[in-house]
């Protein structure tokens, strides 16, 4: 005798309730922003660097955000990640609007919620490394748990390190110092600002090797800005932007297809080459 179909969808509701909720994980936007535009001055001499941008950020993803030099890029992250106020649209960080916080909320959602990596690495000269990649936890008078900042400090090569200052560290050392310190607070997503514009080729690798553990091994979401397109072909997404706007939006990419995109982002009027299936 065939089963009814009451009795069929009975028999699959385990099954299709487990997708469903590995489907809302695995898609879940950690970073989102609604009808994004900034504008800089007023009048003739106004300047657009955002224009109506909507974007999702995945949790536990890496995403890159490219583009030409003006295509507002930088305007974005620091939108996104509560440094500036955007002049029109909305972002929630974790489920958190954080365009209408007061200023002590932000700064405390910025501290409890966000991990930055910045091209000057902006370390505290007279701090050592250890007193370094605490400092958030410190400011936030919270203790560090000792086994995640353990696996912290051996994730990133620090252990023989730990009592150098700035300094007496090369600018690979400092880079790995200032990734430990974005970690260490288990941050909801970590901002990577042209993390390896200062370095050279190798220990740039070596710093983007450890952002790719990050999310593949502790979950990390990261947002990377990068003019480079070695480094963005590590991420799992990349998003171009042009003008202001979201002109491009791929899942991950080879160098070359990503250098050619930005080429032809470069071109005016150009009309820009999709690379489809792309495998690094």
């Amino acid at each position: 005798m065939q089963p009814t179909i009451t009795e069929e969808r009975e028999r699959l509701a385990p099954s299709i309730a487990e997708l469903e909720r590995v489907f809302a994980t695995e898609t879940r936007a950690v970073v989102a922003a609604r009808g994004l535009t900034r504008t800089y001055g007023k009048g003739d001499a106004s300047v657009h660097a955002l224009r109506h941008v909507d974007i999702d950020i995945t949790e536990g993803k890496l995403t890159a955000i490219m583009g030409p030099s003006g295509s507002g890029k930088s305007t974005l992250m620091h939108i996104l990640a509560g440094l500036d106020q955007p002049t029109g649209g909305r972002v929630s960080i974790d489920g958190v609007e954080i365009t209408r916080l007061k200023e002590k909320k932000l700064t405390q959602l910025r501290r409890d919620k966000i991990g930055f990596i910045f091209q000057s690495f902006n370390l505290l000269a007279t701090l050592t490394a250890d007193e370094n990649i605490v400092l958030p936890l410190s400011l936030a008078r919270r203790k560090a748990d000792a086994a995640w900042r353990r696996s912290v400090i051996e994730a990133v090569g620090l252990q023989d390190r730990l009592t150098h200052r700035p300094a007496e560290l090369s600018g690979g050392q400092q880079q790995r110092v200032a990734v430990a310190r974005a970690l260490i607070t288990r941050p909801a997503v970590l901002f990577a600002d042209e993390p390896t514009g200062n370095l050279d080729s190798r220990t740039g690798g070596e710093v983007l090797d450890l952002l790719r553990r990050s999310v593949d091994e502790f979950g990390q979401t990261v947002i990377m800005v990068t003019h480079d397109a070695g480094a963005a072909s590590i991420a799992d997404r990349i998003v171009f932007l042009k003008d202001g706007r979201i002109e491009l939006d791929e899942d991950r990419m080879t160098r070359d297809d990503i250098y050619d995109t930005i080429k032809n982002l470069e071109t005016p009027a150009a009309t820009v080459r999709v690379a489809v299936g792309a495998e690094r």
